[in-house]
């Protein structure tokens, strides 16, 4: 039916002798796989691989244990096809081949293996005799002894295999002086050199309206965006209320403004401009209200190249009487075939100023995450204090992390930005 060659990782065997009861788990392909080398004929979707016809693709399955155990894996799938040939390896060892030969179960015997302590690497693709199509694969069945530490996207609730391909979007929110009626929001950022794959969003200024960052488009393309949602509550900006709708007041030379959905919906802005990795940016935001009932959102940006604070966009924020609350910044993948990446961004020099120019330094910051990072579907999810610096890292499966909601300080800058605010443009 199927047999297996020995690698050093897997030992064939079809059970375990150990005394402890034998446990299983399911680890659906949907959420916790990737196509490494691929052609864009080849298909992963929320029921697993649906298509594999290209002897180019390479699959990734990450799973976290907690401990070293040893386990037995066994891959099922919804449809195999007769005569075939797959390869696999795990972690760093070598490929060995399996040959499949009409096999009416629908599952594939990968072997027994050790799993070391924090992510193990699960990679496969065709046998040089393989023949297309390629195993339609569902999920990997686990076998284990010992208590279940794993750690991978378990469900599709909430189209969870989504946002755990994306991988665990993690925030940082500043604390600042108490009763202060704030109006601008100053923050600088570095993007580390190499930690800027396609689909990253590094997000400097947050606030409880919405978000000010840049971002990787493709390998040409990058964008200074910046977003305000509408007060009306919905996925669809075609719902909103003509008197709830944002209202661009002024955009800078060549920004695009327009509406967005999906994560709310609103007003949105950007420019594209060719940031790059390794420099230092500066972030500027205004939150005042008109006396009106509305709000005001202005965001600049400013290139060290070139000292000149760029005007991004001005919106009005109807039904909305504030002045800025909630700082904070945030890292995330806005591409899931991309969620196995890994990425990092710095932020310093942080402060607020009140509507009369006064300054106060940002010195506190906790270090958040989304609903991935919270039920621990994923653990790539990383923040805290570098030197003078503030950071957050997700992706690319790595096992060093710190807890949600710990508090961080960094010593307190000494130095206020200046800022003519009548010479913005």
């Amino acid at each position: 039916m199927y047999m297996l060659l020995l690698p050093a990782c897997f030992v064939f065997s079809t059970f375990l002798t150990d005394s402890e009861p034998l446990k299983y788990i399911e680890v659906p392909l949907g959420g916790n796989t990737y196509q490494i080398q691929h052609t864009t004929a080849d298909k992963i979707d929320k029921n697993g691989i649906e298509k594999w016809h290209s002897r180019e693709t390479v699959w990734h399955t990450y799973i976290f244990s907690g401990t070293e155990k040893k386990v037995t894996i066994t891959m099922e799938c919804n449809e195999i096809p007769s005569n075939n040939w797959i390869e696999v390896g795990l972690n760093e060892e070598k490929f060995r081949t399996i040959p499949v030969k009409n096999v009416k179960d629908r599952k594939i015997l990968l072997g027994t293996c050790q799993f070391k302590k924090g992510y193990n690497l699960i990679r496969f693709k065709s046998g040089k005799k393989g023949i297309a199509p390629f195993p339609k694969v569902r999920h990997l069945n686990i076998s284990y002894r010992g208590i279940d530490d794993f750690k991978f996207v378990r469900d599709n609730i909430d189209q969870r295999f989504y946002w755990g391909r994306r991988g665990p979007s993690v925030h940082l929110s500043y604390a600042w002086q108490e009763n202060v009626r704030v109006k601008w929001f100053y923050n600088e950022m570095t993007i580390p050199i190499g930690k800027d794959p396609i689909g990253s969003y590094f997000m400097a200024n947050g606030f409880r309206e919405g978000y000010f960052g840049i971002q990787v488009n493709s390998q040409t393309e990058r964008r200074i965006l910046f977003s305000v949602w509408s007060p009306f509550s919905t996925n669809n900006p075609n719902e909103i209320p003509e008197n709830q709708k944002i209202r661009m007041l002024k955009k800078g030379a060549g920004v695009f403004t327009g509406e967005f959905g999906n994560e709310g919906s609103g007003g949105q802005s950007y420019l594209i401009y060719p940031w790059k990795a390794g420099v230092t940016y500066a972030f500027l935001n205004a939150v005042e209200p008109d006396g009106m009932g509305n709000t005001i959102y202005s965001a600049y940006f400013k290139d060290p190249d070139n000292q000149t604070w760029i005007l991004i966009a001005r919106f009005l924020r109807p039904q909305t009487n504030t002045w800025l609350t909630r700082p904070h910044s945030f890292l995330e993948n806005f591409i899931a075939d991309r969620g196995y990446l890994n990425r990092e961004v710095w932020y310093q020099n942080q402060w607020v100023a009140d509507e009369n120019g006064k300054w106060y330094p940002i010195q506190k910051a906790t270090f958040t995450g989304d609903d991935i990072a919270r039920r621990q579907y994923r653990a790539d999810a990383d923040g805290g204090v570098k030197g003078a610096y503030f950071f957050l890292t997700n992706g690319g499966f790595f096992n060093t992390n710190i807890p949600l909601n710990t508090a961080f300080s960094l010593a307190l800058p000494k130095t206020s930005p200046y800022i003519d605010f009548t010479g913005l443009p």
